[in-house]
């Protein structure tokens, strides 16, 4: 008999890198963790088994620090003599984890398994110290036999994964009540000095780490937006974002009470995570996508790509987010590699939420190819009436898909006060949006030739970002 090769033990679903920086403890975490994430750093002998990765990772100490991680609950051990908790080397593996370069092995390195026997051994103590509790407590001789081993182990995960759920929600709702008071100490002083430089958006970085001390990551991000809100909006654009996240507060604080959909677009704003395997546990939606419009996301912590879909038959719009890691790989290689103009046979799950946008893809029914250029169907009007019913399903929602036949108008092509300053586009009926000011727009011009143009982008409120347009049969990014 021939002895069967070897498998490798079953590797849990990897971390996007945005979960991975939202265990940061604060910013300076995040960016030392950014800078150890390239294999230089990294001494050999890294690699991942399971739900444990480990790896060496050189220091200022004369030995490499060991780095272990268990991702079941997740567990962190670094042999670093930082207090913060997870560790930037810690990070910095998950990172290189999530980015898909740390090799996974047969068995864990020695170090990594004694931990893991050692983890192993007290929650088995912790447990057996827990059944002679229960057994020596009043009444205990007269309770029903106990279920088996598997389903009281069953029973302790669902509970453990409970309290950490509790807790988590706990933590958001004291920050979130901080926040309130910083809203209101914000709207008490007044918003004239809050201007770019100003003391409002300055303190806005600090209530951001704040945020993320309290797990609501989600939440920080809005706060380190506020910066660029003032400075293009004035005064009154850093009241309608205060506005904003005062509802955000007030619906938390109604969680439980609201419908289905909206619970899940407030958990997702404020940043409670939803993983994979739940994602791909929902209905699936099966259709040809076309790849509508990539975009390049570079103003946040780490680079990623937002890529929208459109289905042939269904009608319906899908977004689908990929980051990379500092050194570059792409956390979802086959996804980062889409493009506009192609088209995609695929099984797609949608993330909890309303409008349903974000989605995963489950099942690939066949490799992309290219696809027919689109046929625009909506005016802008329409357009503009699907913008306002999103909003009422998620008020704060900033970025929605388009897909129109318009001419782009040049400044000044156009008589004077018709149109208003910048750049617009104009559909067959006379309907103008404007165009997100961009060198491209220049590039859009010259593919239209003056004439009407299938266009796709992405509809903010202070105009559309014009980003894919068809000559012909082909797609040109803009």
């Amino acid at each position: 008999m021939s002895a069967e090769p070897a498998s490798l033990p079953a590797m849990a679903a990897r971390w996007s890198a945005d979960s991975v920086l939202a265990l940061a403890p604060d910013d300076s975490s995040r960016r030392a963790a950014a800078t150890l994430a390239r294999p230089g750093q990294w001494t050999g002998g890294a690699g991942a088994a399971g739900d444990l990765v480990w790896g060496l990772c050189a220091g200022s100490a004369k030995h490499p620090y060991q780095v272990i991680i268990d991702l079941a609950d997740p567990a962190f051990k670094c042999s670093c003599p930082s207090r913060k908790f997870p560790c930037k080397h810690a990070l910095a593996l998950l990172l290189l984890w999530s980015a898909g370069t740390v090799p996974d092995q047969l068995e864990p390195a020695d170090y990594a398994r004694t931990w893991q026997q050692a983890r192993q051994s007290k929650a088995e103590r912790s447990r057996a110290a827990a059944r002679t509790e229960a057994a020596d407590s009043p009444g205990a001789a007269d309770s029903p036999a106990s279920p088996g081993e598997d389903a009281e182990a069953s029973g302790g995960s669902k509970a453990a994964a409970a309290k950490r759920a509790a807790e988590r929600a706990r933590r958001v709702t004291d920050g979130l009540a901080d926040l309130r008071e910083w809203l209101r100490d914000q709207v008490r002083a007044g918003l004239a000095g809050s201007g770019p430089a100003g003391a409002g958006t300055g303190q806005a970085d600090l209530m951001a780490a704040r945020m993320v001390d309290a797990q609501a990551p989600g939440v920080a991000a809005a706060l380190r937006g506020l910066a660029g809100t003032a400075a293009k909006g004035g005064p009154g654009g850093l009241l309608a974002e205060y506005a904003l996240l005062h509802l955000l507060i007030r619906a938390h604080e109604r969680l439980d009470h609201l419908p289905e959909g909206l619970e899940a677009v407030v958990r997702s704003r404020v940043g409670y995570p939803v993983s994979k395997g739940d994602v791909l546990a929902r209905p699936a939606v099966t259709d040809h996508w076309l790849v509508v419009t990539v975009r390049e996301l570079t103003d946040g912590t780490v680079p990623g790509r937002r890529i929208w879909l459109r289905g042939r038959q269904t009608r319906q719009w899908a977004m689908l987010l990929t980051f990379a890691a500092p050194n570059g790989a792409w956390q979802d290689l086959s996804t980062a590699r889409l493009r506009p103009g192609t088209e995609v046979h695929a099984s797609l799950h949608y993330y909890p939420g309303q409008p349903p946008l974000r989605a995963l893809i489950g099942t690939r029914h066949a490799d992309p190819v290219p696809g027919a250029p689109p046929v625009p169907e909506d005016g802008i009007d329409a357009q503009l009436t699907h913008w306002s019913a999103a909003l009422e399903q998620d008020p704060w929602l900033t970025t929605w898909p388009v897909l129109l036949a318009g001419t782009p108008v040049s400044p000044g092509a156009t008589a004077p006060g018709s149109l208003g300053k910048g750049w617009h586009l104009v559909d067959g009926a006379g309907a103008a949006l404007p165009l997100a000011d961009r060198e491209s727009l220049w590039r859009l011009l010259a593919v239209s030739g003056g004439e009407l143009v299938a266009v796709a982008g992405e509809w903010h409120p202070d105009g559309l970002v014009a980003l894919t347009a068809w000559h012909g049969a082909q797609a040109v990014m803009l």
